[in-house]
């Protein structure tokens, strides 16, 4: 009996793989002709391991349990266009002499290897299983760092750009895979966006200046420039090449225009929202890359201790009610809405947004695009949503009195409204309300709790540093030298691995206010917003800047960070105004 018929019997008798699955799988292999192995994993029918397992001793082959790009010689494996190695799922590894190991994943594939001879003519080729997707890893991590976009814009510079508008293609499924023979523009914008996602940066900046073009990357809220200044003639086709990939216009210069493009880097999901501004020296171009991943939309996984985990959970199970939360644009307020979202999504509630962008999608909810040109406003479709049935509404920001006062009144007919608001400090949400003309009564009989966030940078654990605080830096974070007994606090560096910042990712800080009947009485009678925080603080609510001493503590990231981040919400803190309404 051939090794291939002896698949089935020896899956069934090793593996975890049941008749009635191996049956179905054997069908849908006869009906899409799909290799049978595929049909396993791509059904879940039994796991990479146990069939990697049954295969290497049905052909006799070596096994690797896993396989690291460090492992992989890059300049072997990139004389392999990336689209084959993608398609067939084989790597070379290393070369030994004539010999050269071949990671795969399919020992049934045997053309594929024998293609290999055309390109190694002089070595042998000899198979190791590998699990796929530990071969695809390893081909996305070898080819994005394969060039980057300073190289591209080097090998292009003396190339000849005057008719480079009308060499611009379209975009393949996965930026990795294109080629060195695409248009040099073409391979210069992929170049940007692969570098921009190696580097974890949320903002790609073109900027056109007098005598040449200016590329910065936002990375961890820092901006910094990845690559050197480009030539100044390169700036028009570059923008030419990033709004065919945003549909849009090209010929119109004069007026800004706003466009999303749906990319895949390295495998990964991303959506890149689009802007361009007409300046001085031509067209400056913003593009925001926001990875479609559901990783974080988790309470677990947002940055909260257990405590405000339980917190709430509690507050996103009311029936009724607004939740507001605060912070200034890029402080993960959208992520933190939608991970309460995430938790109480399921079939018997009926949710709906209303954003402007949807930023992130979600299965399971529906999500309403404001669109103020035809009339779409926030107040517009909000209004709409509500004759919908809705249990849960989001609405992406309250900006005037009309969104705030509808929303109110949707949290008082019995629906559960999320939102969010620009201010320092939670208690700042209910000044920032009564500003707009909202009755201090309605903000009282309304508003549940009120989150205000900020993203601190994470300290780099490879080139941190212990750092012995002074007194005044204990005394401006709240904390007494007595707390440091046992621990160490670090100061940032700086490396090659946080591209000399010191820091390497980011992290939440929060204050949650809870709207209980004592802070409620205080709205009514329009007590200042520094008295209603110190309510808070007295009732147990913890503090940014006491939410962030304690990462200090843990050694997460630094005083300074924390100083830096939370300084206008303890500038805000200090300040007593009484809340009193426009006009009174």
């Amino acid at each position: 009996m051939s090794a291939p018929l002896q698949l089935g019997p020896a899956l069934l008798q090793y593996t975890s793989l049941t008749e009635d699955g191996l049956a179905e799988a054997v069908r849908r292999h006869e009906e899409s002709g799909k290799r049978l192995t595929d049909l396993l994993l791509d059904l879940e029918l039994v796991p990479e391991g146990e069939l990697l397992g049954v295969l290497a001793g049905l052909y006799g082959m070596p096994i690797r349990e896993s396989l690291e790009a460090t492992e992989v010689d890059a300049e072997l494996a990139m004389q392999v266009p990336i689209s084959f190695a993608k398609h067939h799922g084989l790597l070379p590894v290393r070369r030994d002499g004539e010999r050269i190991e071949v990671a795969i994943s399919d020992p049934l594939l045997t053309d594929p290897l024998d293609d290999l001879r055309l390109i190694y003519p002089d070595a042998e080729c000899q198979p190791v299983l590998v699990a796929r997707r530990s071969i695809i890893n390893c081909i996305n991590q070898i080819f994005d760092q394969a060039s980057s976009a300073t190289d591209v814009a080097h090998r292009i510079a003396d190339e000849d750009l005057d008719d480079i508008a009308s060499e611009l293609i379209h975009e393949p499924e996965d930026l990795l895979d294109s080629s060195e023979d695409s248009a040099p523009i073409v391979r210069l914008v992929n170049s940007l966006l692969q570098q921009a996602v190696k580097e974890r940066a949320s903002d790609i900046h073109i900027e056109p200046q007098e005598k040449e073009l200016v590329v910065r990357f936002r990375t961890d809220d820092i901006m910094r420039e990845p690559i050197r200044p480009l030539p100044r003639r390169l700036q028009s086709a570059i923008v030419s090449r990033i709004k065919i990939m945003g549909k849009l216009d090209i010929a119109e210069r004069r007026l800004p225009q706003d466009g999303r493009i749906v990319l895949k880097i390295a495998g990964r999901d991303y959506d890149v929202r689009l802007s361009t501004l007409p300046t001085q020296y031509g067209e400056r171009c913003v593009l925001r890359l926001l990875p479609r991943t559901q990783e974080l939309l988790s309470i677990a996984k947002i940055g909260l201790d257990q405590r405000h985990q339980d917190l709430l959970r509690r507050i996103i199970r009311r029936s009724n009610g607004i939740v507001l939360v605060t912070g200034p644009t890029g402080s993960g307020k959208t992520t933190t809405l939608y991970a309460a979202l995430s938790d109480i999504n399921e079939p018997g509630k009926n949710i709906i947004t209303v954003e402007d962008p949807v930023e992130i999608r979600l299965e399971g909810i529906g999500q309403v695009e404001v669109k103020p040109s035809i009339g779409l406003s926030f107040a517009a479709g909000l209004r709409s949503i509500l004759r919908q049935d809705p249990n849960v509404i989001l609405v992406g920001e309250i900006r005037d009195l009309e969104t705030a006062e509808i929303a109110i009144q949707a949290s008082l007919t019995g629906h559960l409204v999320f939102s969010t608001i620009h201010t320092n400090d939670a208690a700042g949400a209910i000044t920032r309300l009564i500003d707009m003309g909202v009755e201090p009564f309605l903000i009282s009989s309304s508003l549940a709790a009120s989150i205000a966030q900020r993203l601190v940078r994470v300290v780099c654990k490879l080139c941190r540093e212990p750092h012995e605080p002074t007194d005044e830096e204990l005394r401006e974070i709240g904390m007494a030298r007595a707390e440091l007994a046992g621990r160490t606090l670090y100061r940032a560096r700086g490396c090659g691995e946080c591209s000399n910042s010191g820091y390497r990712g980011r992290i939440a800080i929060f204050e949650v206010l809870i709207i209980d009947d004592r802070i409620r009485k205080m709205i009514t009678k329009g007590i200042d917003s520094k008295t209603i925080q110190d309510a808070g603080v007295t009732g147990g609510m913890v503090t940014m800047r006491m939410f962030g001493r304690q990462q200090v503590l843990e050694g997460v990231t630094t005083i300074a960070e924390v100083l830096r981040q939370t300084e206008d919400a303890a500038v805000s803190a200090l300040q007593d105004e009484p809340l009193t309404q426009p006009g009174a």
